[in-house]
């Protein structure tokens, strides 16, 4: 039999280092762990995560119904329930607002990939969901094209949300995504991103595979993609409104979409090239003019 009391205390102690690291700002994010097959542990509205008490935590069924607790459960939990209901080896989900993968949520800028080994291995291909007001069923149901092939997504001008097999794991991945981010817009500041290779990357996904992580990108669906080139949630884009603007895409990227031009063909860095290029003769003819 599980020890309530113990996992509460867990939740407290994941509340304060998210406070702590300012992923999570006043009353913001919410934490929840699955303790049987309709209870569910959850964290208050309105309540700092940073100085949760055990006392704090409530305790809801599978359709949000509260069923003790103190204090009225956090209103997002839905976001949690679905992601219980579509993935059942999950037993913990956190959601915060930890700034710098928020200002990718906020910019609907797709996380570049094949950069850092460590991300690779833990997170894979990040997808940003498309916006829905938060607390309903619709804002939870945005998480359902990708529940099942991520452990980690950005919530379009919201936050995140991570889950695991225990209420530390899935913080973990949270951890790991903003500090990316970070690294990401420092790099960005001193002028370039650098890239790993298809083929280092690939020996990344080769580890991942063998320690027992899994990644769509290793699954004959995505045999023929680029895994650099954010194929995996490449179609939900249009629909989210995520494009690259700040970051471009990797040169095999570019080689390829540059070899789809010429072909004919078409894709998302193709038609950035030729947005800039028709920028660009305007801005000569107008000078023409002038």
């Amino acid at each position: 039999m599980q020890n309530l009391h113990s996992i509460k205390q867990d939740i407290c102690d994941i509340g304060s280092r998210i406070y702590n690291r300012q992923f999570a700002a006043a009353n913001d994010g919410n934490i929840t762990v699955r303790v049987s097959e309709n209870e569910v542990l959850c964290t208050p509205t309105l309540h700092c995560k940073g100085y949760l008490k055990p006392d704090d935590i409530s305790l809801i069924d599978m359709t949000g119904k509260q069923l003790s607790g103190r204090k009225k459960r956090s209103s997002e939990a839905l976001l949690h329930l679905e992601i219980y209901r579509q993935r059942e080896d999950i037993k913990s989900v956190v959601h915060c607002h930890p700034p710098h993968a928020t200002a990718f949520a906020i910019a609907r800028e797709p996380i570049p990939q094949c950069v850092l080994p460590e991300v690779e291995v833990f997170l894979g291909d990040v997808p940003i969901t498309k916006y829905e007001t938060p607390g309903g069923q619709e804002f939870a149901d945005t998480i359902l094209p990708f529940v099942q092939r991520t452990n980690v997504m950005i919530l379009a001008n919201h936050g995140t949300v991570s889950y695991g097999e225990s209420v530390e794991q899935a913080y973990w991945w949270t951890e790991i995504l903003d500090s990316y981010c970070r690294m990401l817009m420092l790099s960005r500041q001193l002028g370039n991103v650098s890239y790993l290779s298809g083929e280092h990357s690939q020996e990344l996904l080769d580890l991942k595979q063998k320690w027992g992580y899994k990644d769509p990108r290793n699954t004959p669906e995505y045999d023929n993609c680029d895994i650099c080139a954010n194929d995996v949630f490449r179609d939900s884009w249009a629909e989210a409104g995520v494009e690259r603007r700040a970051f471009a895409a990797p040169p095999a990227v570019k080689a390829a979409a540059a070899a789809a031009a010429k072909a004919g063909g078409h894709s998302g860095a193709s038609q950035e090239d030729a947005l800039v290029k028709a920028i660009t003769d305007e801005v000569i003819r107008q000078l023409q003019q002038s």
